[in-house]
């Protein structure tokens, strides 16, 4: 009995709670972006998926960029789980981003400062998952390859013109 209960406490001290990384959830028609509540599917360019410790959905986000700017914030509803960024490489078209073809942020590769703008009308950070699409959508639309951590404050939170049909907002 005494080494029953020492392999069951020898067990149990070697099953500590390992953090389960949760998947990617496609992307449906119903999601809502993050900060602005606007149907995402209304809006082209890449996405991205927030999951937060204990929540059972994720956060969306309409550009990568809203995304980029949440993660540096202080201000969170919970700790941060699992980070995904639409894989520009496996998309149909910017317009259409796919549904499921998700990328971990840390391993994706990002263009900053590229000719193109995000669902919601402001510079994007275009993500990949393969190296080599990056540097080819850099080459035609200029900007800089860089790894998530690379990726300048002033890229996601700086401000930004918008072009709007009564004129420009700043």
């Amino acid at each position: 009995m005494k080494r029953a209960l020492l392999a069951l406490l020898l067990l149990a001290a070697c099953n500590d709670e390992v953090a389960v990384v949760p998947d990617p959830v496609p992307l449906s028609d119903t999601a809502l972006s993050h900060f602005c509540q606007m149907w995402i599917a209304d809006h082209g360019g890449p996405k991205a998926q927030i999951h937060l410790e204990g929540f059972a959905e994720p956060i969306f986000f309409a550009q990568v960029r809203d995304a980029l700017a949440y993660l540096r914030s202080p201000e969170r509803e919970a700790p941060i789980t699992a980070v995904y960024v639409s894989d520009m490489a496996e998309a149909p078209s910017w317009e259409e981003p796919g549904a499921d073809n998700w990328v971990d942020a840390a391993a994706a590769t990002f263009v900053v400062g590229a000719d193109v703008v995000g669902g919601m009308g402001a510079p994007e950070v275009a993500p990949f998952g393969d190296t080599s699409a990056a540097e080819a959508f850099a080459a035609r639309h200029g900007g800089s390859v860089m790894a998530l951590d690379e990726i300048p404050m002033e890229a996601v939170l700086g401000a930004v013109e918008i072009d709007l049909p009564g004129g420009r907002l700043q």
